[in-house]
């Protein structure tokens, strides 16, 4: 793309090298965000859970989850549609109908996210069967809580969302992986001391969203400060009925996508224990902390292939996912072989009682395995268009997840719920990436990937697994683990460099130092 923000031919070599460099940068930002909210959550859970216990947490993290499943639903998939279609207008047409894309987007979210706000407040029932082992004056107190920051939280995502089509992850990481985090922890501190509550502590994590939500606006006027002209009526109409085509499918496989995440907390709340809840909400936090890698990258890759594909540019954008695919299995796949190993050593930093979640973390691992082990396979389902396929591979996936939860929660409890999360990434995953196979005809495997696979399993497990059988799951184990096979993974990492991108990873930074 040229300055002004109109596309340009496409030349091999440069193209590539942009799309590379663009999301090793927007990877680097992503990983940093990711891994300060990946440290605050994991300290603000400590926190809530040592605090108010695993009951008393277990309700904080209910109403969390119920809160974000509706704030994902209510952005109506716009979201994700705003990433594809800005970057895609801007590297068409110079981004002539952003604004009426901003204006198709945010009022539908707004008006969506108020409306479940108002029906929240309205039936108080739904508090009670949410939250049955609250007292119901509390559990009311509570979803009302919730309710009153679901349009703030909903339209600031969607702001953001805009941001990112504008092909900077900066305004998405600096607002929700880094300044909602930090700011909880900080607000979380004097309620613990002082005052320790679930409403305190509800209102703890809320009340960042204003912020937020103040932020997201500057960062999105500053994207649009210098814009073309805007779009005729004609195009304004076509752009939108595109735009929701495309969004509508999303809407719903967004609910399942973030359904995934909490449906179990909600399950065990419900059919076993708010202890239980909160255990696994533990266990969840390492899940997710150790793929954040994945998480960071997601966040970069998504505009820059939109922008390749809206350019027909197909085999840079293949080459960009394979790229960035290796990237995550590489340092994700032994990160997760130290969690498989040591589990009981990691969940016990949360307090005693969280030991109880060291299967279901084994299985979370396991899975998670196969889901950075496709890379971003369902992302490029979304930047090729194809969003009603995501939605059925995301659909069947929560079918099969519900399925084993409700009957496997009752009589597992924690593991039951594990199980269930397990099975449907295994599902949704597999299937992804036979998916995108076919269509744009992206494949994963190829000699850097299984040079990546090399370096990142066969270089760990060999050293790890004697320290486990030696020293077993304790502290001394882990500090072993790590010094021994993180030692041997960087010589490899060094040694294979160029052939595994890391090369590219690391040009990046110095060319911002210079």
């Amino acid at each position: 793309m040229s300055a002004s923000g109109t596309a340009t031919p496409a030349t091999g070599g440069s193209t590539v090298r942009c799309g590379v460099a663009a999301t090793a940068r927007g990877g680097w930002w992503g990983f940093l965000g990711s891994a300060v909210n990946a440290v605050f959550g994991y300290v603000l859970v400590t926190l809530v859970t040592r605090g108010l216990g695993a009951y008393g947490a277990g309700a904080v993290f209910t109403g969390v989850a119920a809160f974000t499943i509706l704030c994902n639903t209510c952005k109506l998939g716009a979201d994700t549609g705003l990433v594809r279609f800005v970057s895609g207008d801007l590297a068409t047409t110079g981004g002539r109908e952003v604004g009426a894309l901003l204006r198709s987007a945010i009022l539908p979210g707004a008006v969506a996210s108020t409306a479940a706000a108002a029906l929240l407040f309205l039936s108080p029932w739904t508090a009670t069967s949410l939250l049955p082992n609250l007292d119901p004056e509390d559990a009311v107190t509570l979803v009302r809580l919730f309710a009153l920051f679901l349009p703030l939280a909903t339209v600031t995502l969607l702001l953001l969302g805009a941001t990112q089509g504008y092909g900077t992850v900066v305004p998405f990481v600096g607002v929700e992986q880094i300044g909602k985090p930090v700011l909880r922890v900080l607000i979380a501190v004097p309620v613990v001391l002082l005052a320790p509550g679930v409403l305190s502590l509800a209102a703890a994590w809320l009340v960042p969203s204003l912020a937020g939500f103040v932020i997201a606006c500057l960062a999105l006027r500053r994207c649009r400060r210098t814009g073309p002209r805007p779009a005729s009526g004609q195009e304004t109409a076509a752009a939108r009925w595109g735009f929701w085509a495309f969004a509508a499918p999303r809407a719903v496989s967004s609910v399942f996508d973030i359904s995934a995440v909490w449906v179990g907390v909600i399950l065990l709340s419900g059919l076993a224990t708010s202890e239980e809840a909160g255990i696994y909400t533990a266990v969840g936090r390492v899940v997710i902390a150790a793929t954040l890698l994945q998480l960071a990258v997601r966040l970069a890759v998504a505009p820059e292939i939109s922008r390749l594909l809206a350019l027909n540019d197909i085999p840079q954008a293949r080459h960009l996912y394979q790229v960035s695919t290796r990237w995550i299995v590489l340092f994700s796949w032994p990160l997760l072989v130290l969690l498989t190993s040591f589990p009981g050593t990691v969940l016990s930093l949360f307090g005693p009682e969280f030991e109880q979640g060291t299967a279901a973390l084994v299985v979370l691992c396991i899975a998670s395995a196969v889901n950075v082990g496709v890379g971003n396979a369902q992302t490029v389902l979304l930047m090729a268009g194809k969003s009603s396929w995501h939605l059925g591979v995301t659909g069947v996936a929560f079918a099969v997840q519900l399925t084993v939860g409700l009957l496997a929660v009752p009589r597992l409890g924690v593991l039951g719920a594990a199980l269930s999360w397990g099975a449907a990434t295994v599902v949704e995953n597999l299937v992804a990436a036979a998916l995108v196979r076919r269509h744009p005809g992206f494949t994963v495997v190829d000699n850097g990937y299984l040079l990546a696979t090399a370096t990142g399993l066969c270089l760990t497990v060999p050293l790890v697994l004697p320290a486990r059988l030696l020293a077993g799951d304790t502290a001394v184990g882990l500090a072993v683990a790590i010094t021994m096979g993180f030692s041997v993974f960087g010589i490899g990492l060094w040694r294979f460099r160029t052939p595994l991108g890391v090369r590219e990873l690391v040009g990046v930074l110095r060319e911002r130092g210079t």
